[in-house]
């Protein structure tokens, strides 16, 4: 494993490698690694012949009242949690949009994804979080000039989303989807799970509790978006703020009413100062 700060680093061991004809897999990630980033990072390992990890916490994908200040930077244990990659890229924000960058669009480009896909879900309370995503991996893609680049489905919204990038842009790159990875309460995996104390964290299980509940009502039967809501109503109590619990299709994000098995359950609940999300979906 290599540890590399400068773009031009990337390019020249990227250019090695394509002159050899090696297949190159791309993880990005904010870092503060997880088994759920060593999933990828396995997955990436397994399809590919090198395999190149970004640890980047992205300043312009964050809201003005948002965690980037505390966001957990963790590199040299990053480094060894994602071992088995072949190149980890630790860029600066100064190496990323250059000295003295600002956040506006005034000053920097970005790539802004379809409304309609930022509209809804976590796009709804976090403006601008998308642009600053899709700027950043459109940015990564690039640099490192990846075959494939392995996404999280727990951040789905965000998958849905480079994918119809992906496509609209001609990014010559397959984005590969890869299962929440959840400990053993059902809690899925997540960077900001080390905000919360003891308690927070029981009453974080209402998340997935709520989900799962919700899928076993559709394998029994029950379609009805409306009623569905209703009983996973019973899982939240007052430690629970819940921002949004919607039905959306599993390519395009489009509500739905009457659910079936392109269907994503997605749930956004905060808890104390901590957002948290989660999502399943009504597929075997």
């Amino acid at each position: 494993m290599r540890l590399v700060h400068k773009i031009q680093e990337v390019r020249e061991q990227i250019k090695q490698w394509k002159k050899e004809g090696l297949t190159i897999g791309f993880v990005p990630t904010m870092g503060a690694l997880h088994a759920g980033h060593l999933s990828l990072i396995k997955k990436s390992v397994e399809k590919c012949d090198r395999t190149v990890v970004s640890i980047f916490v992205n300043p312009i994908q964050f809201g003005p009242n948002e965690d980037l200040d505390k966001y957990p930077r963790t590199l040299e244990a990053d480094c060894e949690t994602a071992k088995e990659a072949d190149l980890i890229f630790a860029p600066t924000p100064a190496e990323m949009y250059g000295e003295g960058f600002r956040l506006s669009n005034d000053y920097l480009t970005y790539v802004i994804p379809p409304y309609f896909y930022m509209d809804k879900l976590c796009g709804k309370s976090r403006i601008g979080h998308f642009d600053g995503v899709c700027t950043v991996v459109n940015k990564f893609f690039n640099i490192v000039q990846p075959d494939f680049a392995f996404f999280g489905e727990k951040d789905r919204q965000q998958l849905i989303i480079i994918r119809k990038m992906v496509k609209d842009l001609n990014i010559p790159v397959e984005i590969i989807g890869c299962p929440i990875v959840r400990e053993d309460s059902g809690l899925a995996l997540s960077s900001r799970n080390s905000y919360l104390t003891p308690e927070q964290k029981e009453d974080a299980l209402a998340l997935s509790k709520l989900l799962f509940n919700i899928k076993k009502c559709y394998k029994q039967g029950i379609t009805d978006a409306s009623a569905l809501k209703e009983t996973a109503f019973n899982y939240l109590n007052s430690h629970h703020n819940l921002e949004y619990l919607d039905f959306r299709d599993e390519d395009n994000l489009e509500e739905k009413s009457i659910i079936d098995d392109k269907t994503i359950a997605f749930i956004a609940v905060k808890i104390g100062n901590v957002r948290l999300i989660d999502n399943v979906s009504m597929k075997d």
